[in-house]
């Protein structure tokens, strides 16, 4: 696969920024002391010099095409795990987690970045700590880093780990952008489309051999749509099956649709349940969800003070093995490709081992 560059002779002024960056690909006339003018093609090996120059040319005169690789083939499993629980255990902890995790048999564990580590150090650590399991972000936020910065990042634990990392991306929302991140919060199909496109042009970072998978977090059908389109497809977050059945109609087949499924495994329906509703809860204070809701036909009153006992029923499986096994299946049967599984306690701070092996044992 070859990469095609074009240097506008109007443009460019001979300055040598290109030279100097890329020499490697940008001849100098030696009687203008400009660039080699028109167009040419370089080869996979020399992309990075090519893309490198081209960005550092003060007058853009380079431009640059190339035909995308073939997608990374990645193998998630049916079933997985989405944790918050190893952001802030020590290294040697999660090292050890990851490993028990990945022996368990679970296809791909997925994390979030909100409060602990920064998403692509801790994916490195997962990464380096197991061999065969596909590990996730689910998500990091966009408003963390640029464009071009999530390409590099992304492009480098690809080729560091083929077919072994995803990156799911997301915007958080209002509050953690512009409270914590000190950002202002853009319109959200709008700024993740420009977002993708940006990364999909960024002119910096490794050159591989495939083009890596990205997929985005997904409720509303533009977001959905537009998952189909620039990625590979959605992960839905506190969603209930009626969800997964709108957003695979949305996506169409070929697009991947990962489920979050929140889940208690405890035989004591009423402590189960209270476990369940404090987690509900926390999210029925954040708009997108609560719209999300009420699309799916839950009315504002259903909502309020928590939710109601339906609404905690919906977005979480409670009590023991078979039944999470049941919603587990219900959300397959939905249209899910994989279910990762967010494991609740009553004890937010413990890490939830013991639960992942009894469902590994069920389930995978």
């Amino acid at each position: 696969m070859a990469i095609r560059v074009h240097v506008d002779a109007h443009k460019c002024v001979g300055r040598g920024m290109c030279q100097a960056t890329g020499g490697q690909v940008y001849t100098v006339d030696a009687a203008t002391g400009r660039n080699e003018m028109g167009g040419f093609e370089v080869p996979l090996s020399m992309r990075h010099a090519a893309l490198r120059g081209a960005a550092a040319c003060p007058q853009g005169a380079i431009s640059t095409e190339e035909d995308p690789a073939e997608p990374e083939t990645i193998a998630l499993g049916r079933v997985g795990l989405w944790t918050f629980a190893l952001e802030e255990l020590p290294v040697g902890e999660l090292t050890a987690a990851a490993r028990e995790i990945e022996e368990l048999g679970y296809g791909t564990l997925w994390f979030g970045e909100a409060f602990g580590r920064e998403a692509f150090t801790q994916a490195t650590m997962l990464l380096g700590a197991t061999s065969k399991m596909v590990v996730a972000t689910g998500i990091a936020c966009i408003y963390g880093r640029d464009a071009v910065t999530m390409a590099q990042g992304q492009r480098t634990l690809a080729g560091a780990f083929p077919g072994r990392f995803l990156l799911g991306m997301g915007l958080s929302s209002p509050m953690g952008v512009q409270r914590v991140r000190n950002q202002q919060f853009g319109p959200p199909v709008a700024t993740m489309r420009d977002y993708l496109d940006g990364m999909t042009e960024a002119p910096l970072g490794p050159s591989l051999p495939v083009t890596p998978r990205r997929v985005i977090a997904a409720l509303g059908p533009k977001m959905l749509r537009l998952a189909a389109d620039k990625a590979w497809g959605s992960l839905s977050y506190l969603v209930p099956v009626d969800h997964t059945v709108r957003a695979r109609e949305i996506l169409g087949s070929e697009a991947l649709l990962a489920v979050e499924q929140a889940v208690v495994l405890d035989s004591d329906v009423d402590r189960a349940r209270q476990t369940a509703h404090a987690h509900v809860a926390a999210y029925l204070r954040v708009d997108h969800y609560v719209k999300s809701l009420i699309s799916l036909g839950f009315a504002e009153d259903d909502l309020r003070d928590g939710g109601t006992e339906a609404v905690v029923d919906a977005l979480v499986a409670y009590g023991d093995v078979d039944a999470i096994a049941s919603r587990v299946r219900k959300q397959h049967e939905a249209g899910a490709d994989h279910v990762c599984l967010q494991v609740l306690t009553a004890d937010p701070g413990r890490t939830p081992m013991a639960e992942w092996r009894e469902l590994a044992q069920a389930l995978l």
